[in-house]
């Protein structure tokens, strides 16, 4: 009987698949498998469906951008339909070449021409946005938003439409396809087993192809057990050609060689964080010891031992990749608290151009909280909680925010807070994301604020009914 020498993994915890060490190994080149295969193919990996979906997402934050007030709304939400729907010959909007950084693909079909956002987006309800719209009624509400914005803000409402509809994406469909679907559904005995193709003509086994198709919604480059944090990250601004390129044929792939918003994300967690953290290392070598397992099961239905195993790496993934989802919202509720903090003394130009800091600020921590919402785990208490603190808007200028949203699908702000509360709010978000997630990077924390705002909102709101 085979027997899979990481078979034990599965019954460790998180903490101790994080100690592993990494080492260098790329995801890919894997040999194929399938028994009884007779065709020319010899690389089993293939998730290009996954890293268009990437480019699909980063290209609409950037259309997001492009309304001009309204008078080019119709054009503006067509081209965002268009993105999302994956229709016609699409140029890559980002990311594109620049001085330095030459990527390869220009066409959005040049990596996969079927591949669409729409279709494997979060279809359940997101109580977090007003309406009691689904995933794809809220996207598609923002993209209605967006087009009418100008240049992607909504000033009145407080609302960054790019950010929103990026951050949101990537819970959405990056984060829910791979930890609710591939890893989840299809790491079962019966689905897409490893003894049979993926789908009819397929060189590779169906687990082989569902945990690439996960490494591909992460969105890391193949080498990135390569990198640490902080040149994961330089990749990701396209600062950095030396340690994208890993093939030395002096361009970028965007297939496997550079960072996506999911790992972006995890890399910059390491690069910043108060306390050492190896979110993107850890993932990355569990997606890497998974994929060995599967190949080393040799075309054969995994045994017991070996999906149990498959399991545990799945689930160091699935709870490393929400921490990392928790520590970017806790890092932008702690953005939006200075900002609030400087807008206060501001006026004029200073206050309009801090009031738009504050509002993409407000749109990244609302993404991510609506993000983290999509995984496989029903955050249930956490999420209302999250959801009532931080609202369905930000405060605005006059003090009022949105409050929902009226039979024409326009904002209504019926409900006003004082800066000061909303700061609190904000305070009171990263605690708990750090109690509830054991959250450790915590960038830009300032829960040691929170005691004395407190007591002191509270001393005021005595005065006031004395």
């Amino acid at each position: 009987m085979r027997k899979s020498s990481l078979a034990l993994t599965a019954i460790l915890s998180t903490t101790m698949l994080a100690a592993v060490p990494a080492f260098s190994e790329s995801y890919g080149p894997y040999p194929v498998t399938l028994q009884g295969y007779e065709g020319d193919k010899t690389n089993t990996v293939s998730y290009s469906g996954q890293i268009a979906r990437q480019v699909l997402e980063k290209s609409l934050k950037s259309i997001a951008g492009k309304g001009n007030g309204g008078e080019n709304a119709a054009e503006v939400e067509a081209m965002l339909l268009a993105y999302f729907n994956n229709e016609g010959d699409l140029d890559i909007i980002s990311p594109v070449s620049k001085d330095g950084f030459p990527v390869l693909q220009t066409k959005v079909s040049e990596i996969s021409s079927s591949a669409n956002v729409a279709g494997k987006f979060y279809k359940g309800l997101v109580p977090g946005y007003p309406g009691a719209q689904t995933g794809v009624e809220v996207i598609q509400h923002m993209f209605s938003q967006a087009a009418k914005s100008n240049k992607g803000f909504d000033a009145e409402n407080g609302l960054d439409w790019g950010q929103l509809i990026s951050k949101f994406t990537m819970g959405a469909m990056q984060y829910n396809q791979a930890v609710d679907n591939y890893l989840d559904e299809k790491m079962t005995a019966d689905n897409k087993p490893n003894n049979k193709p993926y789908k009819d003509g397929a060189h590779y086994t169906g687990k082989e192809h569902s945990w690439d198709e996960a490494f591909g919604y992460w969105g890391a480059p193949a080498h990135a057990s390569d990198l640490d944090g902080a040149t994961a990250y330089a990749v990701a601004k396209q600062k950095d050609l030396a340690s994208a390129d890993a093939n030395g044929d002096g361009v970028v792939d965007l297939k496997t060689e550079y960072t996506f918003g999911p790992a972006y994300y995890a890399a910059a967690a390491d690069k910043s964080g108060t306390k050492t953290t190896n979110y993107l290392g850890t993932i990355m070598q569990a997606f890497l010891d998974g994929r060995k397992v599967i190949t080393e099961a040799n075309g054969e239905a995994l045994s017991a031992e070996e999906l149990a195993a498959v399991q545990g790496y799945a689930a160091v993934i699935g709870s490393e990749w929400e921490k990392v989802l928790a520590e970017a919202t806790f890092k932008y509720a702690g953005s939006v608290y200075k900002d609030i903090e400087k807008m206060k003394s501001l006026e004029g130009e200073e206050l309009a151009k801090a009031y738009r800091a504050y509002g993409k600020h407000w749109g990244e921590l609302k993404g991510f909280a609506l993000a983290i919402q999509t995984g496989k785990n029903n955050l249930g208490a956490t999420a209302v909680e999250l959801n009532k603190l931080i609202g369905f808007g930000p405060v605005t200028l006059d003090n009022s925010f949105v409050t929902g949203i009226d039979a024409n699908g326009d904002f209504v702000r019926e409900r006003r807070m004082t800066w000061n509360d909303y700061q609190l709010n904000m305070l009171k978000v990263q605690k708990l994301l750090q109690d509830t997630f054991g959250l450790e990077a915590l960038i830009n924390d300032a829960t040691a604020d929170l005691a004395a705002l407190a007591g002191a909102l509270e001393t005021e709101a005595s005065a006031e009914t004395d």
